[in-house]
């Protein structure tokens, strides 16, 4: 019989390389993830959305199903049959009891067979409240908490171009939605991108809640080298696994930051920047860049 598991929760923070994490512990041997990178689980109450949540799984679900009508190479097939599996089960939890951390836990583990961990990628959780984020560490014994920070100009940046490439209809310059966007973000007049950049206030609360031993923080910069991967290997108890450093996931439109908006983020900025280096004694080469008003 297996032994239970090791739950990993990555709660962020958004656009610092969650998606990159994902793509390397689905190809772990040694990790069981299902096909849906971000769950929600534990916001949803917060959201007050879990209706609307379980509707556009259910739209995702027809859409893949149309999908899968056509002709594709077995491979892709699999991979659509095994992602309408996963949401059609996924959505099964939704339309259940709120709370109900059994659906959550069996969720996470069909189908893992001896794989030493499960995982849950969802960066919104680091805006939970602290009563809230007490409910991830009630999912089982043995819970790790894992919090990645990237360089702060560098993440508006990117959560900014993500925004805008989503916003773009059919012609629009992306680099003119994304600059417009940027002067919202840095006048505090767009609600996407106060919360998720603020480290401190993640760490304030995340640190409320979880001992060292049970919660890691790293820094994007280094989760992205071999040394730094495998670090988070050994927290989680587990061997090395294939890593590709080169490889972006979901990195967007390749749109130059100006240097104003540069200028005028690093001010913005700067309390994060203090923050961090205060709690942590090594910062990454792009963070002390940053820092010092030089050119990341």
């Amino acid at each position: 019989m297996a032994s239970a598991p090791t739950y990993l929760i990555c709660v962020g923070a958004t656009k610092s390389g969650t998606s990159w994490l994902y793509e390397h512990l689905v190809g772990h041997p040694e990790c069981h993830l299902r096909s849906v990178k971000e769950l929600h689980y534990f916001d949803l109450p917060e959201s007050g959305l879990p209706r609307m949540t379980a509707r556009s799984t259910a739209a995702e679900i027809t859409r893949l199903t149309e999908r899968l009508l056509g002709t594709w190479p077995e491979q892709t097939t699999q991979t659509l049959r095994r992602r309408i599996a996963d949401l059609a089960a996924w959505n099964a939890v939704l339309e259940g009891a709120s709370g109900d951390l059994d659906a959550y836990r069996t969720y996470l583990t069909e189908g893992r067979g001896t794989r030493r961990v499960v995982a849950d990628v969802t960066p919104s959780y680091a805006l939970l409240p602290v009563a809230a984020l007490r409910q991830l560490g009630e999912v089982a014994a043995d819970v790790r908490i894992l919090y990645l920070m990237r360089d702060p100009v560098a993440r508006l940046w990117s959560h900014v171009r993500m925004m805008a490439q989503r916003e773009a209809k059919l012609g629009q310059d992306v680099a003119a939605l994304a600059a417009a966007r940027m002067d919202r973000a840095l006048s505090g007049d767009d609600i996407h991108f106060g919360g998720r950049g603020d480290y401190r206030g993640c760490l304030e609360r995340l640190r409320m809640v979880f001992q060292p031993g049970r919660l890691m923080t790293m820094f994007t910069e280094d989760l992205m080298t071999a040394a730094g991967l495998g670090r988070l290997w050994a927290w989680l108890g587990i061997g090395a696994g294939p890593a590709d450093f080169a490889k972006r996931v979901h990195e967007g439109v390749p749109v130059p930051l100006s240097p104003d908006h540069q200028d005028r983020a690093r001010a913005a900025l700067r309390d994060q920047y203090d923050y961090v280096a205060q709690a942590f004694p090594t910062l990454p080469s792009a963070w002390s860049a940053n820092m010092i008003g030089s050119v990341a």
